[in-house]
């Protein structure tokens, strides 16, 4: 029985081939160490004092020199648990978090439905090639000869050209699948092209077959970029780009680089960087890091150094965590200056290029910057935020003694520089009287409540010589009124410096300094102004 089972489980047993690594599964109850590219343990299923046991997380198998044993996680999870085939597939659905399937046969309908996706993708990319050399394709030759592709490098990922008449869905009308290939759809008038003039890229899955299409605008329109649909053969979040030309380069540099377009990654690949990979039209996946441990954990982001890259960044740490071993070496590269992979290496040169992804910041690092780029360290609130936000993000780390030294790092970290308050004061021209013991509470309250509002205001505050590590009695305010209460503080005090400062001018005009009448005048004017906005703020 056992036979038909794997036969009628096999989509699943994939995707749990997909979801855990071997070194996972077998780490769980061998402790195991890293010699050359496989791992190494004194065998689970016969008695040994020299480690004989290896494991090949690329190729997901073990093997027993000893006694001969070998096999993949569910073969390992049988014998070692003593389970037959259904049990340990649902122990292994468990660990990946997936729902067992029903129990069926797999549809002839649906496989034969798969292969005939497979088949039309595999003419479209023909039929796109074809066109990209014909004089209808000439604009998009063009283009992509200026972006620095040679024939050559054409030929090797296989781009064309869509033209912008309907040719798939002339071309091969009669397939039954041609709507559910994501190549065409329906309209008022029949069937038209999803992609029409567009340099076209196809996208190929980890074996090397074309299972979709991402089609980049050659007029300027928006968006730049359109990408095949899901279908029965394509996953967005499951399909990492180019990873079927990078495995070698993943294996022969020990690592993966993670960059955030399609282009950027080819152009990786073609200057020096083989390992270059990328999400394809979505944001990056726990689908996709699983994919990558299963050839390596050694992994390096490469983002645009802008807003919305140090959110992906930040993403991806959160992600990558639970995909950590002690010999993961997982870094953060940045492109500054609005410029992307591509541009650096058509402008700077590989060099250029090398010295950013060498100069990458460990994970280590990168997490614990953004914990104090994040959160207001310098406050008791602020220190309190970011030790939760590196405490939960370190929790996410499966192995135990990793989790520790993590964790050990942290605590040496905040210990070393998580110190008091220690802003300088800025002078002032005229000394301030001192804040009143109801003043001060109301101040440490808020500052250790509301972090943030101690960042806004923090040059108004750091001016008062308030020591706000203190405590504080709860207040129950809320945000709004806190800031209110800065706010007017702010007046209050500003309206008592030019009130000192319109004193020591009358003194001056008193005693027969003319010069000074317009500068009284506009001081006047200010605390007018000033108590104006006062009182309006306290009557909200």
């Amino acid at each position: 029985m056992a036979p038909n089972n794997r036969f009628n489980y096999s989509n699943f047993t994939d995707e749990l081939r997909a979801r855990l690594s071997v070194l996972d599964v077998v780490g769980r109850v061998v402790p195991l160490t890293k010699k050359g590219q496989n791992y190494w343990g004194c065998c689970p299923f016969h008695n040994e004092k020299t480690p004989s046991f290896s494991v090949n997380e690329e190729k997901g198998f073990y093997h027993c020199f000893g006694c001969g044993e070998h096999g993949d996680i569910i073969s390992f999870t049988m014998k070692h648990n003593n389970m037959d085939f259904k049990a340990a597939i649902t122990e292994l659905a468990a660990q990946a978090g997936l729902k067992m399937p029903d129990y069926k046969p797999r549809d002839p309908n649906i496989v034969k439905r798969e292969e005939s996706l497979f088949d039309i993708c595999e003419k479209a990319a023909q039929t796109y090639t074809e066109k990209l050399f014909t004089p209808d394709g000439a604009t998009a030759l063009a283009y992509a000869r200026n972006r620095g592709f040679s024939d050559d490098d054409i030929k090797k990922y296989r781009l064309g050209y869509a033209p912008k008449n309907n040719i798939i869905a002339n071309k091969y009308a009669q397939s039954k699948h041609l709507i559910e290939s994501g190549l065409c759809r329906r309209g008022d008038y029949g069937m038209y092209d999803f992609f029409r003039d567009k340099l076209m890229f196809p996208i190929f899955n980890a074996n090397g077959k074309v299972v979709a299409f991402s089609g980049r605008s050659l007029d300027g329109s928006e968006p730049k970029y359109i990408n095949t649909s899901d279908t029965d053969i394509f996953h967005k979040r499951k399909t990492v780009f180019g990873l079927n030309f990078a495995r070698e380069g993943i294996h022969r540099a020990n690592r993966s680089i993670i960059v955030e377009g399609q282009i950027d990654a080819i152009k990786m690949q073609l200057n020096g960087f083989p390992e270059t990979v990328a999400p394809l039209g979505t944001a990056l996946t726990e689908d996709h890091i699983a994919l990558l441990c299963k050839s390596n954990r050694n992994i390096t982001f490469c983002f645009d150094g802008d807003g919305a890259g140090q959110k992906a960044a930040a993403r991806a740490c959160d992600i990558v965590m639970q995909f950590l071993r002690d010999t993961s070496d997982v870094k953060f590269a940045f492109v500054s200056g609005g410029k992307d992979p591509d541009e650096i290496l058509k402008n700077s040169g590989s060099d250029a290029m090398r010295k950013i992804i060498d100069d990458a910041l460990p994970l280590v690092d990168f997490l614990w910057d953004l914990a104090n780029k994040n959160f207001i360290t310098s406050t008791p609130g602020g220190r309190a935020q970011a030790e939760k936000f590196l405490d939960n993000i370190v929790d996410k780390i499966v192995d135990t003694e990793l989790k520790k030294h993590y964790k050990q790092e942290y605590d040496k970290r905040k210990f070393q520089n998580w110190q008091s308050w220690k802003k300088e004061k800025k002078s002032i021209d005229v000394k301030l009287p001192d804040i009143d013991g109801i003043t001060k509470n109301t101040l440490v309250y808020i500052v250790n409540t509301y972090p943030e509002l101690a960042e806004r205001y923090l040059d108004f505050l750091g001016t008062l010589g308030v020591d706000f590590d203190a405590t504080a009695n709860d207040l129950n305010m809320n945000f709004e009124a806190a800031e209110k209460y800065i706010v007017s503080l702010k007046l209050q005090r500003y309206l008592e410096k030019l009130n000192s400062k319109k004193q020591i001018l009358m003194n001056k005009l008193l005693s027969g300094d003319e010069s000074v009448r317009d500068e009284i005048t506009n001081i006047d004017a200010d605390i007018k102004k000033y108590s104006e906005k006062l009182k309006l703020l306290i009557t909200l």
